[in-house]
């Protein structure tokens, strides 16, 4: 364990110069990375890169990963982003994902985005054979109607959606 944290470490520091320096490309390159907990944090970093290009390599961890909270983190990811290109993926996770964890966290930022394309697949959630994945969907269902008919106030809309 000792080495892994050191050796982790060591790579966090490449990545905090490869952040100042605002490569994209070697975070994309980082989310096939053995360690999930670098996969993680590259997810997060090139969402904080922005920009929709960056929607298609979050969608593929989203969809293709093998650990659970590194596809969570994608889905968290990909609502923070708000651009219509993440409904799509949003909307299969919730649907299909194996993890409860994971369709939760794409409810709800489908939610987030407050797209009316996400409305029927949020319904179709309220039929998941777990609790927190309807209470997610009935949350970002709540957050769509509530941007659609009282929603002034769009970073706040975003707030109350997940």
């Amino acid at each position: 364990m000792q080495a892994v944290t050191e050796d982790r470490l060591a790579l966090f520091a490449e990545m905090e110069a490869k952040y100042e320096a605002q490569d994209a490309d070697y975070f994309v390159s980082l989310l096939n990375h053995p360690d999930y907990v670098v996969r993680t944090r590259a997810t997060c970093i090139l969402v904080d890169f922005g920009g929709k290009d960056k929607v298609s390599h979050i969608a593929k961890v989203l969809k293709d990963d093998a650990n659970e909270l590194v596809r969570h983190e994608a889905a968290f990811s990909l609502g923070q982003m708000c651009y219509l290109s993440c409904v799509a993926p949003l909307q299969d996770a919730t649907i299909h994902d194996s993890s409860m964890f994971v369709r939760h966290e794409a409810a709800i930022a489908l939610g987030v985005i407050g797209s009316q394309d996400a409305r029927a697949t949020l319904v179709q959630a309220l039929d998941d054979p777990d609790t927190p994945v309807v209470e997610s969907a009935i949350v970002a269902l709540s957050n769509i109607e509530f941007m659609e008919k009282l929603g002034k106030n769009e970073k706040f809309a975003k707030l109350t959606g997940g």
